[in-house]
């Protein structure tokens, strides 16, 4: 069946960042046998958790997802394994929420999830929410580059 046809209800087990996370999926209808999934959420990047509101971030989604059900919209699997999705939390997107709360930056080539979900970082910025708060907030892709997926270096 192709990714963008399949909805999974799961379970939240873990969350990574503010931008990853564990789920358990049933792994057929009857739901008897249930199988662990790692999901990145599409459509934006979160800070890593060595920076500035990187845990704020992780905490959030943990607030808005762990141990809760969740309905998973598998978009694609990216290079690492992991099944990029739209993430459905207590009845909340979860990129959304994660954007409005300025704990991520967008992140998509997708013309239409742009447009959605530009006037929600816009927003944040505006208000100074979350990461918006300092002068100069340093993309997580950004912070990458300059510092290796895990720096043991703390930006707060």
């Amino acid at each position: 069946m192709p990714l963008s046809t399949t909805v999974l209800l799961c379970v939240i087990t873990a969350v990574s960042d503010g931008d990853s996370l564990r789920a358990r999926c049933p792994e057929n209808p009857t739901g008897r046998s249930t199988q662990a999934v790692k999901v990145r959420i599409a459509n934006i990047d979160a800070p890593e958790l060595q920076q500035a509101y990187g845990r704020s971030a992780k905490a959030h989604l943990a607030q808005l997802c762990l141990k809760r059900d969740a309905l998973i919209y598998p978009v694609a699997i990216d290079s690492y394994g992991r099944l990029i999705a739209h993430v459905r939390c207590q009845s909340q997107d979860a990129a959304n929420a994660q954007l409005s709360a300025g704990l991520a930056w967008l992140y998509t080539r997708d013309g239409q999830a742009r447009r959605r979900l530009t006037p929600l970082q816009t927003q944040a910025q505006n208000d100074h929410t979350g990461l918006w708060a300092q002068t100069a907030p340093l993309a997580p892709w950004d912070y990458r580059k300059r510092y290796g997926t895990f720096s043991s270096q703390v930006k707060q």
